[in-house]
């Protein structure tokens, strides 16, 4: 081919005996498998699974490319909506990782690159992702790759052996493909545009037959009957003169793939390409490939989302129904995932891609048709940075809350809600209308604003961080949230509050009344979620036991906060010894907002069966989070921070004494300190006055001693965590997220 490489294919058919193998002039090249399988025992099974390797330097004496590999794959159980991913890693990674953030790739939250760098210069990557623990192995006069025990073998009689296994899940396969058609050129007789704008071949063989076995929960289990992909792409050739030099900005490119089998004998594939950053195609093109194997393209074609799913591990946002429209050669077709989450989270791929099984109905000329198939969509990330991240997080506590608490509970929920199916003779006489009213319409007046939402995440995240999967507990997210909220709304009536969450606080519109008894209904709103748990009865009782141990160390704390620390004041004016007060505002800091905070970690570990070591680890790092947070707000109402609904300075005109106000009554002379309490107590509500405070606070060094103590709290915590817990994506998350605590303010 003119331009190209010379190892590239020629005009003609493809020899495949050649062009299988490895190219020395390819910088990126990847060798694709997937298949759909019916088991012996009836069950539908499919997976994918990729082996790349790319250049990632020369050798300095001989000039030889150094390459960097790395093996994607998974399986898809349709019937237990389940799906097991894995993907291992270059034993170079780490470096590798730590030049791309160099370079600026990456998430642009400065936090996330802070955690980031930290896992990498520990030589690791996040689970779960996993190093290779032995270097690949391509040969170069056969198709042969072993990469980690899993292997990718050209047999002599043209079939392709491949070997996989996942350790952690105890899933795998022993599959052979046999292909049934030639293989096809695909984009313009074969050439494509890469993600970077260089030159790449493509080519795949639409149709195997598939046989082997596979295994599943540690049992082999033979194939009775299996379809089988091919592709292969190499490349990474840039053509001259096309006004790119090494320098020039590359496209922020993202893309979907399909590969469709129709059950009447022909395939589908396509592709499309684009430049997130700059909202622009880059290409697209669609192949349908007839039963003997010919193939028509076509760039006219639209692949729209009709259906989104939001991950509870990334909070990504991914297309699971599409419309596939193909009007040159009548095709209209929906394409349905079998499973929503085939979510393969990864540091390959920015955290996060989407690839997984799907069925595909609808019409392809005249005739009706039905298929199975493959769509990966990568690089369109809707969540990039916490701030991002917690909105998202807030919109999934909200759905979780509605479906508990919803605005119109039926007859059942509502029974659920204050009785039980064995007790249902306990709504008799119930009036739906009077629920709505009373006990659902003022929760939801708060819940449905939103709020940072961190404590949910907590739960998931740390079960996620011990090992367990987060994902059959989603609706958990419901019950910290309702724990929280039911503590605002009675907080508010005691505190006589008038604004919570952007709007009037629920006494406000309710009555006091009213919102008492709904405040306090929210801590039980969530039983109902503890009793249904997928855990073991043991487990579900130390459950019990944490949330209602929150209970009780919040309202502790509470009623200290409520009587205030006014009594403490005359002895620290006279001694200017304010490490006692400290002490009593850490209290109630502890009790109200760290010991909810280290219980709902805990409850998390406690679900995802951690070792006792990691859940009190966790449970002690999100107490010492919870203290930063309440230190850092002391802060932020003197300071002020972007976002913050309420006035500068509101702690000093509620007469509170905060940590700034303790630390300052060891900084200060006698006379200040007099002077402080007696304006702190007097409730100031001239903003001339609230300010000469702060100003004062500001001049002893009290706010920043706040700030250093809360980090401190955080990076001791972190300390005794990290060497309990295996550096993954979650912890990565939860590093950030103490930083996030900390530097709200920026």
């Amino acid at each position: 081919m003119s331009g190209f490489p010379t190892d590239w294919p020629g005009p003609g058919p493809l020899d495949l005996a050649v062009h299988d193998l490895p190219h020395a002039s390819s910088a990126t090249e990847w060798w694709y498998v997937n298949t759909h399988v019916t088991t012996v025992d009836g069950r539908q099974l499919s997976l994918f699974a990729s082996f790349f390797r790319i250049v990632k330097g020369r050798d300095e004496a001989t000039g030889e490319p150094q390459y960097a590999h790395s093996l994607s794959w998974a399986m898809t159980d349709p019937a237990r909506k389940a799906y097991w991913g894995e993907t291992l890693v270059d034993r170079d990674a780490p470096r590798l990782g730590l030049d791309k953030l160099e370079r600026g790739e990456g998430s642009q939250d400065q936090r996330l690159r802070r955690a980031m760098r930290e896992v990498l210069l520990k030589g690791k990557v996040p689970w779960p992702d996993r190093l290779f623990t032995a270097d690949p192995f391509v040969a170069t006069r056969r198709l042969e790759l072993e990469f980690e025990g899993n292997t990718f073998v050209k047999r002599d009689d043209g079939a392709y052996a491949l070997t996989l296994r996942h350790p952690h899940y105890h899933c795998g396969a022993e599959l052979v493909f046999t292909p049934r058609k030639p293989a096809v050129r695909h984009g313009e007789d074969g050439v494509v545009k890469g993600t970077s704008g260089e030159d790449m071949f493509y080519y795949f063989i639409p149709r195997c037959e598939v046989t082997g076995q596979v295994t599943v929960d540690g049992l082999p289990i033979p194939v009775a009957q299996g379809e089988g992909w091919y592709d292969h792409e190499f490349g990474g050739h840039r053509p001259h003169g096309d006004g790119q030099g090494e320098d020039a900005k590359l496209p922020d490119v993202a893309w979907n793939w399909l590969a469709v089998q129709l059950a009447d004998g022909r395939e589908l594939s396509g592709y499309q390409l684009v430049d997130v950053g700059e909202g622009r195609s880059l290409g697209q093109k669609v192949l349908l490939i007839d039963r003997e194997g010919r193939r028509e393209a076509y760039d006219d074609f639209t692949l729209e989302p009709e259906r989104l799913w939001r991950s509870t591990r990334t909070f990504n946002d991914y297309p699971v129904a599409w419309r596939l429209t193909v009007p040159g050669a009548g095709v209209a077709l929906t394409l349905t995932a079998d499973v929503d989450d085939q979510e393969m989270i990864t540091v390959i791929s920015k955290p996060a891609f989407w690839e997984g099984r799907i069925t595909a109905t609808g019409r392809v000329g005249d005739a009706e048709v039905t298929a199975l198939g493959y769509l990966e969509r990568s690089g369109y990330q809707t969540v990039d940075g916490l701030d991002d991240f917690f909105k998202a997080v807030s919109v999934e506590v909200r759905k979780s809350v509605a479906a508990l608490v919803p605005m119109d509970p039926s007859w059942e929920q509502v029974r659920d809600m204050i009785a039980s199916e064995e007790r249902a003779h306990y709504m008799q006489g119930v009036d739906l209308e009077q629920v709505k009213r009373t006990a659902v319409e003022p929760v939801r007046a708060i819940t449905d604003r939103g709020g940072k939402s961190w404590r949910s995440y907590a739960a998931l995240a740390c079960c996620d961080i011990v090992g367990g999967d987060s994902r059959k507990y989603v609706q958990w997210l419901a019950m910290p949230e309702l724990m929280h909220v039911g503590s605002l709304i009675v907080d508010d009536v005691q505190d006589r509050s008038t604004v919570r969450r952007g709007g009037p606080s629920c006494h406000m519109i309710y009555g006091d009344a009213l919102a008492i008894n709904a405040g306090t209904a929210c801590y039980f709103m969530g039983q109902k979620l503890l009793k249904g748990s997928d855990v073991s009865d043991r487990a579900k009782l130390r459950l019990y036991d944490l949330y209602f141990e929150a209970l009780r160390a919040g309202h502790a704390g509470q009623a200290f906060d409520l009587e205030g620390l006014g009594a403490e004041m005359p002895a620290v004016i006279d001694t200017g010894d304010g490490d006692r007060l400290e002490e009593r505002v850490l209290c109630v800091h502890r009790l109200k907002t760290a010991a909810p905070a280290g219980a709902l970690s805990r409850m998390g570990a406690v679900a995802g069966d951690g070792t006792e070591a990691q859940i009190e680890g966790l449970g002690r790092y999100f107490e010492s989070v919870g203290l930063a947070f309440q230190i850092i707000d002391d802060v932020l109402n003197l300071r002020g921070f972007k976002g913050d609904l309420k006035a500068k300075g509101e702690d000093i005109s509620h007469g509170k004494i905060t940590m700034p106000v303790a630390k300052a009554m060891s900084r200060l002379e006698r006379a200040d300190r007099a002077w402080m309490w007696e304006t702190v107590a007097s409730k100031p509500q001239d903003p001339a006055v609230v300010g000469q405070v702060i100003a004062k606070l500001e001049a002893c060094g009290a706010l920043d001693a706040c700030v250093e103590q809360a980090n401190t709290l955080v990076e001791d915590a972190w300390r005794a965590l990290d060497p309990l817990v295996e550096d993954s994506l979650p912890k990565l998350m939860l590093r950030a997220f103490g930083w996030y605590v900390l530097e709200r303010h920026y």
